[in-house]
């Protein structure tokens, strides 16, 4: 059972990302501040759940929650600020775009920068651990996976239907033959040099 809250008595918002470690796209953030009285069994950390699950919990996320929103760094700004400070830029487009202000803000993970006057409270695997952070982590995978699915039609040789850009060995060969595309981190390691050698030998 998740945590409700971290601080009695404030209005909560809980932050999370999706996309971190992707090959491809952008990281996605969101925002969520839970009303006191939500209770959920299945509310977790959206890596945990079946995809079925999580589009389910969206919806009542959607339609429950105080407040709510997502916010995105494309992969050129990942390329330029790397993508530990293109999530924290994400999140804070995230809190920027909340209908009410909170007073305390959890971070899932261990870094975060300042937002405001807010004061933020970063908890390692939080998405475990409170309810608020739990949804976020919802919203940012699944907005991030519409979008992937999305771009996947232009480019369906690198398989983002199924692998939303992570380095899959599907993707990373699709990158060997095809070449990357727009959509693509140019600084990220997309090549591994194993699968170099493996080409090589083929």
């Amino acid at each position: 059972m998740l945590f409700s809250y971290d601080k009695p008595g404030l209005i909560e918002a809980g932050c999370d990302e999706a996309g971190r470690g992707c090959l491809a796209g952008p990281v996605f953030a969101a925002a969520v501040i839970l009303p006191l009285n939500f209770s959920s069994e299945t509310l977790n950390d959206s890596k945990q759940l079946s995809e079925k699950l999580r589009y389910h919990l969206r919806d009542r996320i959607l339609n429950e929650a105080v407040a709510w929103a997502v916010g995105i760094c494309d992969q050129q700004e990942i390329d330029e600020i790397n993508i530990l400070n293109a999530s924290i830029l994400a999140m804070h487009k995230a809190l920027r775009q909340l209908t009410q202000k909170p007073q305390h803000i959890l971070v899932d993970g261990n870094r975060f920068k300042k937002y405001d006057d807010i004061p933020h409270t970063c908890f390692v695997k939080g998405d475990g651990r409170y309810l608020s952070i739990a949804a976020a982590s919802i919203l940012a995978k699944t907005y991030r996976d519409d979008y992937m699915l999305k771009i996947h039609s232009d480019y369906p040789e690198y398989g983002w239907n199924r692998n939303k850009g992570y380095p899959t060995e599907i993707h990373r060969k699709a990158i060997s033959r095809h070449g990357i595309t727009d959509h693509h981190r140019k600084t990220f390691r997309l090549m591994d040099d194993q699968l170099k050698l493996d080409l090589k030998m083929e």
